[in-house]
């Protein structure tokens, strides 16, 4: 039961990396030009887009034999 628990928390932690990581914040925070709708705009777009690596990440860590 702790090796399951172990890797769920990993997975969460590996999650929670890989999107703070692609999030330009600096960015998007640092410059006036960029309205509010702009701004929730590109976090829906990354969001999406990192899906599918998360997805990846996570299958990887279950079954690491898919990735040979």
């Amino acid at each position: 039961m702790k090796d399951r628990k172990a890797k769920a928390k990993l997975i969460i932690l590996l999650g929670v990396i890989w999107v703070v990581i692609t999030l330009p914040l600096p960015w998007i925070v640092n410059n006036p030009e960029v309205s509010v709708s702009q701004f929730n705009t590109i976090l829906a777009i990354i969001g999406i887009m990192s899906i599918p690596f998360i997805v990846l990440g996570v299958v990887w860590t279950l079954k690491p034999e898919l990735t040979t």
